[in-house]
């Protein structure tokens, strides 16, 4: 091994214990915050702190095209890294929808439900249908929502397809679409790995859409963003 791999090795471990330490202090912090918005400004608090400690510069841009009323983000998903990207960017007025299979994750769980997030089974259609309904009664309510619409993500650099439910959600709930940018995500956390590397990320909001149309629109924008194709 050379000393480079070396260091590399040893940069993504820190990175590793650092989050799994960040993220015990924001649940064992959140056990006790009474408000879903305190929470929320305790984890994006956190997040922020993460890629400060690990030398990860972080870029945000845009913020100030996000509407003052309840709308619905959507932004492309290279890596695990984009929810936490996500969380320290965004003001703590959102709710994340998040793929089931993350109910499995004991204690990450736990965090995500004190922090509001919606789970929704994406595999299931009878069980994706009752899920969908439940968000959709989130955004009934006001709540501001972030989804990752292409719903995974692989080593190829493209923007996949995206899914219907957060455009069907806006458009039921009469919600803004705002589409956000991450860049450099699949550079610092690629797919596939737990390798880290100290590269930097941007997030960025790029426009505010009317929800009819956006779904397609959304995805123009942003892979033109982040100078990916658009998958076929």
């Amino acid at each position: 091994m050379t000393f480079r791999a070396f260091i590399g090795r040893l940069f993504s471990a820190y990175c590793l214990v650092l989050f799994v330490i960040l993220a015990l202090i924001a649940l064992t912090v959140n056990l006790f915050v009474p408000t879903l918005r305190a929470r929320r400004w305790v984890a994006g608090t956190l997040s922020r702190a993460f890629f400060r400690l690990a030398g990860i510069p972080l870029q945000v841009e845009g913020l100030e095209r996000l509407p003052k009323t309840p709308c619905v983000v959507v932004a492309n998903h290279a890596s695990y890294i984009d929810g936490i990207v996500a969380a320290a960017a965004l003001p703590p007025a959102f709710a994340f929808v998040i793929k089931k299979e993350m109910v499995r994750v004991p204690l990450a769980s736990l965090l995500l439900r004190r922090l509001g997030s919606a789970f929704v089974e994406r595999f299931d259609r009878h069980k994706g249908g009752a899920d969908t309904r439940r968000v959709w009664k989130l955004a009934a309510r006001g709540q501001s929502l972030v989804f990752f619409p292409e719903g995974t993500f692989d080593s190829n650099r493209q923007v996949r397809r995206f899914l219907g439910g957060a455009f069907a959600t806006a458009q039921r709930s009469n919600l803004p679409v705002v589409a956000a940018a991450i860049h450099g995500a699949r550079d610092v956390l690629p797919p596939g790995g737990i390798r880290v590397h100290r590269r930097a990320l941007r997030f960025e909001i790029l426009e505010v859409l009317d929800p009819e149309g956006a779904r397609e629109r959304s995805r123009q924008l942003i892979a033109a963003a982040v100078g990916e194709p658009l998958a076929p």
